[in-house]
This record gives structure tokens, C-alpha cells and sequence, in this order.
């Protein structure tokens, strides 16, 4: 399916930037969009870090990486030039990997399913040994790891990087196998999810009904694609006709849907316009897949049945087992509750393993679990170890960027950058971070997954 050029509501609140070619605009607009089209690689990319190492530092360290997501692989692309010498293990079983970002644009039928599935082999670094195997256990008052075949592996110094674990085994009766039939929807286990997810949006659209999107009350990863989801469904069923015939309800196990506040306020006046629904403090606690039925806990204690044709699962998320179980993960609250990694929010060095350090979603950390976090942080990660290793302190500070391209509609998005704070932090300021664009679109659809390749190969 191709991108439909944005249209406008109605409503001042959907109003999308009418420039969606550069020959469509006056000239004021031409030059803003023209402006935006040559600063959108470094935005994407991001500009030079001052204070970042450069020069190789000597070392015969043994550095182990856990994971070969983004994180993991931008890691060790960075390590490889800032250390001579030193031995550099990835372990990581898998063997294809996924661009996730892209995981939303093939649930709604922007993309198709290949264009998210890449080879991990592809992508490791030269010169970086690949152990093919999961880590089962860390053991960090020994420096050293577990696989699961047992094998033991020792480190002078570690990078977690193994990303979330996806608790559907906290909503009774869910099955993930099931994902595509009887209305069922969630984008977030694999290619193969997304792709079915679609299918049963295209079902839907062509019947209609009662449509529930969810939200549980965990950190997520990649926390907008609840709200793209529902965006997208709502613009699909306009397109096939079916909006007068169907209700969109969106549940929230929390008092939000989205945690920074301009953000939460921008989409909750949408979805009034649009006409979808929010209730809150609704968690999905069990689903009747074949009965179409979802049960919701409520705040006072209580549990809500709802009937629906659609649904779209968004599981509770958690650090994997291997770091939950281990001395590495956070011992207090807020963090402790999911076994997410105790790192410092800055330096993202361990609290309490000094020689150990955390990059991506496994990261306890008050924000910051997308493929954008990752490009901002890696260079942080690798300079840091890197300044440990040669006997000093980290001494540079990741401030929790985080980078959201919020779809709206097909051809629409807005571009919302934000820090630890809640701050919204545009790196393209002529491109307003709460108004909806056909740029912001494009950038996701067309510039997101370069850059992507990009930032695992170290580049920038």
C-alpha cells in the first residue's frame, strides 16, 4: 500500500502541515520544508559529541556484550575503534535481526514484512567474536556469565544489552500464536506478529465493531506504538467507510496514555476530535480469545468484562530473566519491580559492578526505551567504558533522549523528542514537535531505517 498524501480534518486539532510536496507550498513554507529536508540527516544521525574519546586506548581487557540488538552492535562498532587490542565477545543467539521501529508501519500496511527482517550476521562488527547462544545467568561478584548450554564465560568488563522480556504470561489466556485470528492484535512480539496484526486490522475494516486498544501500567519499549496503533486503525477504518459502524476505546492501566504531559494532553484532545474513546486505570487482566472477551482490573478493585470484535495487546514488559535473577538488577523501587538494570541514569555505569555498564530498553532509567535512546546513548556507553578502562572515571552524561515519530494518520506524524525531565527537545526547530506533518512522516517511513543501519555500524 502506498502513502496517501495528508488530508485535512476538519478540526484545528488535526490540522496537518498542507506542504507535502515542496511544489505544494508558498514560498515561506518551501523554504521551511527545504530547510528541514537538509538538516533532517543530522537530526536523524546526530551531530559531533565533544569530549567523546577518539584515540585508541591500549588494553588486553576482555570485554563481553549481552545482546545483538542495536544497542549491543552500535556498542561494539564503537569499542572496536576506541580500544586496540582489546578481545570483544558478543553472545547472542539470534540469528535475524529486526528493525522494531518498523514493526508499526507493518501492522497498519505501510510496509511489507521484509522490509524489517535483516541478517545478524550482516551487522557484527569485524573482529568481534559471536558466541551463538542466550545468556542463562549473570554472576557479576565473578565477573562472569552463563549461557544456556552452560558454558561459562568470564569478563574484565560487561555491556548488558539484552533488551526486554514481553510478560503476556501476566494476561491469563493469552496465547501469541493466536495473533491474527478472532480480532486478536499485537505488534510487539516479531515480524511475523506485525504482520499478522495487519491481518486482523484488515479484517476488521472491512466489518467493523467494537475496537479495544490497550496500555499496561510497565515501562514499555517503543511506549508511542499503542498510540500509532490506534491512530492508524482509526485512519484505516475512515478510509474503508466502516468509522460509522465502529468504536474505538482505548485502555489504560495507568492515569495516562503517554507519560510527558504536553504529549498525553495532544493526543487525548485528538482522540476527542476523532472520536475515540479513553478510559483509565484499566488493566487487561485475562482474555477469552475464542469468546472475543477482555477483562479489565479497575482501580477500586473491581474487574470490568468488555466484549470487542478487534483488540490490541500491549504486554506487560520486564528485564529478562537472566538479568531479574541476578545481583545486577535494581534492588529499590521503581526499578526493582521489573528486574530492570541498576545503572547510574547518566553515566549508565552500574551502581554497585563498576565494571559493568547497560544500554537500551534493559536499562533502569526513567525514560528512554526506543532505537532513538540507543543512537543518543551508545556513544555515551562506549566512551565511558572506554575512559574505565584506561584507569579514569566516566565522565559524560546521557541525558535520557528519547525520539518518538507519532503517526496520525497514513502520511501524517508529528516528531516528539524528549529528555529524562519530560522536556521536549525539537532538533529540528522549525518542525513543531506537537503539530502533525508530512516531514515527520517521511522521516519515519523513508529516513529512520538508514539511519538506523547507521547507528549499528557505529557511524554515528
Amino acid at each position: 500500500m502506498q502513502p496517501l498524501k495528508a488530508r485535512a480534518e476538519p478540526s484545528a486539532a488535526l490540522r496537518v502541515d498542507p506542504c507535502v510536496d515542496p511544489s505544494d507550498c508558498p514560498d515561506t513554507s518551501r523554504r521551511r520544508w527545504m530547510q528541514a529536508m537538509l538538516l533532517a540527516p543530522a537530526a536523524v544521525a546526530g551531530t559531533g559529541r565533544p569530549g567523546i574519546a577518539r584515540a585508541s586506548i591500549r588494553t588486553s581487557a576482555h570485554i563481553v556484550i549481552a545482546g545483538s540488538g542495536l544497542g549491543g552492535i552500535a556498542v561494539a562498532a564503537r569499542l572496536g575503534r576506541l580500544l586496540d587490542g582489546a578481545r570483544i565477545t558478543i553472545v547472542d543467539r539470534k540469528e535475524e535481526h529486526n528493525y522494531q521501529p518498523g514493526y508499526t508501519l507493518v501492522a497498519t500496511g505501510v510496509w511489507p514484512v521484509a522490509k524489517v527482517r535483516e541478517r545478524n550476521a550482516d551487522l557484527q562488527p569485524a573482529r568481534v567474536e559471536w558466541v551463538k547462544e542466550m545468556v542463562a545467568g549473570f554472576d557479576p561478584a565473578s565477573n562472569s556469565l552463563t549461557t544456556e548450554s552452560g558454558r561459562r564465560i568470564a569478563y574484565d568488563y560487561l555491556v548488558v544489552a539484552t533488551g526486554v522480556h514481553l510478560d503476556y504470561a501476566q494476561i491469563a489466556g493469552m496465547d501469541v500464536s493466536a495473533i491474527g485470528s478472532n480480532g486478536l492484535a499485537s505488534v510487539y512480539p516479531s515480524p511475523q506478529a506485525a504482520e499478522a496484526t495487519w491481518q486482523a486490522m484488515q479484517a476488521f475494516t472491512r466489518t467493523g465493531g467494537e475496537a479495544l486498544m490497550t496500555l499496561p501500567s510497565t515501562p514499555l519499549k517503543c511506549a508511542g506504538a499503542p498510540l500509532k496503533m490506534t491512530f492508524m486503525l482509526r485512519d484505516r477504518l475512515r478510509q474503508a467507510g466502516m468509522l460509522e459502524k465502529s468504536k474505538i476505546t482505548f485502555e489504560s492501566a495507568l492515569g495516562n496514555v503517554f507519560s510527558v504531559p504536553t504529549v498525553n494532553d495532544n493526543v487525548l484532545s485528538r482522540w476527542k476530535t476523532l472520536g475515540i474513546g479513553v478510559e483509565f486505570n484499566h488493566r487487561l487482566e485475562s482474555i477469552d480469545i475464542g469468546a472475543r472477551r477482555a477483562t479489565f482490573a479497575t482501580a477500586d478493585g473491581g474487574k470490568l468484562e468488555r466484549p470487542y470484535d478487534f483488540i490490541h495487546v500491549v504486554p506487560p514488559m520486564r528485564a529478562p530473566d537472566a538479568v531479574r535473577d541476578s545481583d545486577l538488577a535494581s534492588k529499590q523501587a521503581p526499578f526493582a519491580a521489573g528486574g530492570w538494570l541498576e545503572v547510574d541514569k547518566s553515566t549508565l555505569q552500574h551502581k554497585r559492578y563498576p565494571n559493568v555498564f547497560g544500554i537500551g530498553d534493559v536499562n533502569g532509567t526513567p525514560r528512554g526505551k526506543t532505537a532513538a535512546t540507543v543512537k543518543k546513548s551508545a556513544p555515551v556507553v562506549a566512551h565511558n567504558l572506554a575512559e574505565v578502562i584506561a584507569g579514569r572515571s566516566a565522565n559524560l552524561s546521557f541525558d535520557g533522549y528519547t525520539s518518538c515519530p507519532l503517526i496520525t494518520r497514513e502520511g501524517s506524524a508529528m516528531l516528539i523528542e524528549f529528555d529524562y525531565e519530560g522536556r521536549l527537545v525539537p532538533s529540528l526547530p522549525m518542525i513543531s514537535p506537537l503539530q502533525d506533518s508530512y516531514f515527520a512522516w517521511l522521516m519515519k517511513d523513508r529516513m529512520l531505517k538508514p539511519a538506523y543501519l547507521a547507528v549499528a555500524r557505529g557511524r554515528v
